[in-house]
């Protein structure tokens, strides 16, 4: 292909339509990609990111190569209208969105509340509630423009207030939402003067006064302590549906007060069993879905009888579908299985405050005695890529690829022997099968690799329901993690210090600021850079194994039009019709 250079005339293709202005640094983005040295999909990924319409991006593409367009609308004009669509997934408490810690609640909810934005399954962010948005050349000052004429179901009007009122409401520590490390750009660090029992000084972390600030009633804007590329991809994150801003006011329970802008109604749902949803009846703000119901049955943990289900008409499609099942679901006529490559995973993760996972040399050890490879291909059929232990996928823009580790016997022994284990030591996983029997797969043959350097592995297998239950206080436990579209995300909720879900209470300064430098950087080859760093250290310090990044599959019946299997697992339903 010919090279082609920047001209003014691209740029104006990429310039906002709606009156606000492109980040100053989208023309360097439009320079790279037309010099060959930024991908396609990464530069969609990056300039919608910040600000720049998807309908834009793919117009600048299409006048450098005279054919790239954006995707064909999914939805046919044709289409035929009406029926209900049956999901198999369990069916959880749906208290509070805000404390959601797993996808299968928010799968209930997300028809009924939506987000202000909506990330798709190539991970390009496109507006949904707010109808635009632009940061400040320092990634610092982020301002949201909403769009207007959207009505709760109540009948008042979405405003302002109602986004206010939920960020403030995340970064609120008495809420206990994981949306407060998530935006963690947004809290001070202040020092208290007192020190831990080691003699390192206690921070509290507090959101300023003004850190969310309405400019009228369809614009706000957020003022970080420190710059975020990732803040319109949080928006998507699951437990960040925005609710009405008297929530509290009005009980604090969504599943009693189901007051949404989406375009379902809740109508019936009860935990382990069942949850259904109908078309609303009142205005919505785009075009309504041509479903008129969803309805959520729970078949537990027992995947046979989800398929069995499948396969005989009594639902539409299964929301995880497990790679041992895929031969079973092949032979059955009538069914189509969907699939994406996903930043999906499981982590065997170590408690660094727990005995004797407290010393990095046994970390190591067990790290040391991984053959990934051959993990994958036994617990997952070889469905997916390895994984290197720092929780940073391939499918993540800012990924440093790091060298392949094989396992190392001899290292492994040395190090135990060091930490004062030179016979070896028994530990235990537990492993609760949350999205599969693969994970109970993953730990038998973690088991069996962890033997030739003395180390015994016990497992506890447990009930998905009851493993939630426990998942943060076990010392060693298998934790599955969703896909979420940049890797700087999940290492912020997951490993910094004090995080909701810091299942590892892992605590590396070095750690987190090399990641807030990788979250500063709009350069995609720059933040790869220090992604490097980031990486290097969680793989030296050893909090986790993660051998494995996961295709994920789901399955449905051949009269489902338009599904499409979200690498985040999110069920969108809104093109989904009948043939």
């Amino acid at each position: 292909m010919a090279r082609h250079y920047m001209t003014r005339d691209d740029e104006a293709v990429l310039r906002r339509s709606d009156g606000g202005h492109a980040h100053p640094y989208v023309p360097e983005l439009g320079d790279q990609v037309t010099r060959g040295a930024l991908d396609r999909r990464t530069f969609l990924q990056e300039v919608t990111r910040l600000g720049v319409g998807a309908a834009a991006a793919y117009a600048f593409l299409g006048r450098m190569t005279g054919t790239a367009q954006a995707p064909a609308a999914r939805a046919a004009t044709d289409a035929q209208t009406g029926g209900e669509m049956r999901w198999s997934m369990p069916v959880r408490e749906i208290t509070d969105p805000a404390t959601f810690f797993t996808e299968r609640q928010a799968n209930v909810t997300r028809h009924v509340v939506e987000n202000l934005t909506r990330t798709d399954a190539d991970n390009v962010t496109h507006p949904h509630l707010a109808e635009s948005w632009e940061a400040s050349e320092d990634l610092k000052t982020w301002t949201f423009r909403l769009r207007k004429g959207v009505t709760w179901s109540n009948g008042d009007a979405f405003t302002a207030d109602d986004v206010v009122f939920n960020i403030r409401r995340w970064l609120d520590p008495r809420t206990g939402s994981s949306n407060r490390t998530l935006f963690y750009s947004m809290l001070e660090t202040v020092d208290t003067g007192k020190t831990d029992k080691q003699g390192r000084p206690i921070v509290e972390r507090h959101a300023p006064e003004g850190a969310v600030e309405k400019i009228d009633d369809h614009t706000v804007r957020l003022h970080l302590q420190k710059p975020d590329v990732a803040i319109p991809e949080n928006f998507f994150n699951y437990p960040t549906a925005i609710l009405h801003r008297r929530f509290d006011e009005e009980g604090g329970d969504l599943a009693a007060n189901p007051v949404g802008t989406g375009p379902f109604e809740l109508v019936g749902h009860r935990v382990g069993e069942s949850a259904r949803l109908e078309k609303r009846n009142g205005p919505y703000w785009r075009r309504k879905p041509y479903l008129d119901a969803i309805q959520y049955i729970d078949h537990g943990d027992d995947t046979m009888a989800a398929i069995a289900a499948l396969a005989s008409g009594q639902v539409d499609a299964l929301s995880n579908l497990s790679p041992r099942q895929l031969p079973m679901v092949r032979k059955r006529p009538g069914l189509v299985i969907h699939d994406v490559m996903a930043a999906s995973t499981g982590v065997a993760r170590m408690r660094v405050d727990r005995k004797p996972f407290d010393d990095r040399r046994v970390r190591q050890a067990i790290a040391a005695c991984m053959d990934h490879r051959r993990i994958l291909e036994v617990a997952h059929g070889g469905y997916g890529q390895i994984g290197e232990n720092h929780h940073v996928c391939p499918v993540h823009p800012e990924y440093y690829p790091l060298p392949e580790r094989r396992p190392d016997y001899d290292w492994a022994k040395r190090l135990l022997a060091d930490a004062g284990y030179p016979d070896g030591l028994t530990i235990e996983l537990a492993v609760g099968n949350t999205t599969g029997p693969w994970e109970t797969a993953l730990a038998q043959e973690m088991r069996e690799q962890l033997r030739p350097a003395g180390i015994t592995l016990r497992l506890n297998t447990m009930p998905s329901s009851r493993y939630w239950d426990i998942w943060k206080t076990v010392p060693f436990g298998f934790t599955t993690w969703l896909h979420r579209p940049l890797g700087t995300m999940v290492l912020n909720l997951a490993y910094r210090g004090g995080g909701a879900w810091n299942e590892t209470r892992y605590s590396n300064a070095a750690f987190e600021a090399v990641l807030d430098e990788a979250n500063r950087r709009l350069d995609p080859a720059e933040r790869r850079k220090k992604m490097e760093e980031v990486e290097r250290i969680l793989q030296d310090d050893a909090v986790i194994v993660q051998p494995l990044w996961r295709r994920v599959f789901s399955a449905s019946a051949k009269a489902v039009e338009n599904f499409q299997r979200h690498p985040s697992n999110y069920h969108i339903v809104h093109d989904i019709h009948f043939a």
